[in-house]
């Protein structure tokens, strides 16, 4: 059977379609009636983020069997129609946790020490080491809002800082065993109690702008918002206006609402912050993070297209 990789995959997930006997089709870069047009002789796709995958599309190719997204999230993917017309919907969640958790306290490390900016100085030769004094994490409370594989992994790593960890996920049907040391609570009560808030949801419809003006001002002045999710779980005007005013002290962003978030030149309104830190959507782009995923959809891929074929 012919699989499009869409996205740009890992070499060894490739050889992998390859080895089960599939045709792989690389062609990155296509939409609409171009993705479609190429997806009429394929039986399976396999997406990163980039390559939307809409009803119109999926309507139009009646020999599609299986979408599978390298990655965590299926807001590129319209599931909803896919399911409707039998089609096999997959992602791998799990695959990408260790870089989402390591990216995390990446940032905030950086922003609490403000190693950009004391970095960009030291080039310039100014050795500013009074007025850059941080933060420790020690002693401190993180609050996840999500509190599947990656929020799971971020508690890890909290916990080694010495930090004080709480969840809210109210879709997550029995707390994890070995977790007991994570009390949960409501949302009220973990945007009142952290002193770093990370997220860690999907974007649905049901997540879309959660946290806005109202959940902004239940957070302490002193906190930090971490979002290595979904940028639309964040409403960008509501937090841009936090970050100006005092509200909040300051955020890490590795997503936003529309990404690229600006045009080539371009400005956002974010990033013109200095108590904002930003990053490019560089949750899972470490090689291994890469490799597990690519893998991973893959062997989903194999597996659904041997079930379409028995």
């Amino acid at each position: 059977m012919n699989v499009l990789v869409a996205d740009a995959l890992d070499g060894a997930a490739v050889a992998r379609l390859r080895a089960a006997g599939h045709e792989v089709i690389e062609r990155t870069g296509l939409k609409g009636a171009e993705l479609a047009e190429v997806l009429r002789s394929c039986e399976g796709i396999i997406v990163r983020g980039a390559t939307k995958v809409t009803g119109d599309v999926l309507r139009a190719v009646p020999n599609l069997r299986a979408v599978v997204r390298a990655g965590t999230g299926l807001d590129n993917v319209d599931a909803v129609v896919a399911r409707e017309l039998g089609v096999v919907v997959a992602n791998t969640p799990a695959a990408n946790a260790i870089s989402v958790a390591e990216l995390v306290f990446g940032l905030v490390l950086a922003l609490e020490r403000h190693l950009v900016p004391a970095s960009g100085d030291l080039r310039r030769g100014h050795w500013e080491k009074t007025r850059y004094a941080g933060r420790e994490l020690f002693g401190r409370t993180l609050g996840l809002l999500g509190f599947g594989r990656i929020g799971r992994e971020v508690a890890l790593r909290a916990r080694a800082f010495g930090m004080e960890v709480i969840a809210c996920d109210p879709v997550l049907p029995r707390w994890p065993a070995g977790y007991e040391w994570v009390p949960p609570v409501t949302l009220d009560e973990l945007l009142a109690g952290a002193d770093v808030l990370s997220l860690h949801v999907p974007l649905s419809s049901g997540t879309r702008g959660a946290i806005g003006a109202r959940e902004l001002a239940l957070m302490r002045r002193d906190a930090i918002l971490v979002n290595c999710a979904r940028g639309g779980v964040v409403d960008e005007v509501a937090l841009h206006a936090a970050l100006s005013s005092g509200a909040l002290r300051g955020a890490a962003l590795d997503v936003f609402e529309r990404e690229p978030p600006v045009e080539p030149g371009g400005e956002h309104p974010l990033l013109t912050l200095p108590n904002v830190i930003a990053t490019p959507h560089l949750g899972a782009s470490t090689a291994e993070a890469q490799r597990r995923a690519g893998l991973e959809a893959a062997d989903i891929m194999i597996q659904a297209l041997a079930s379409a074929r028995a």
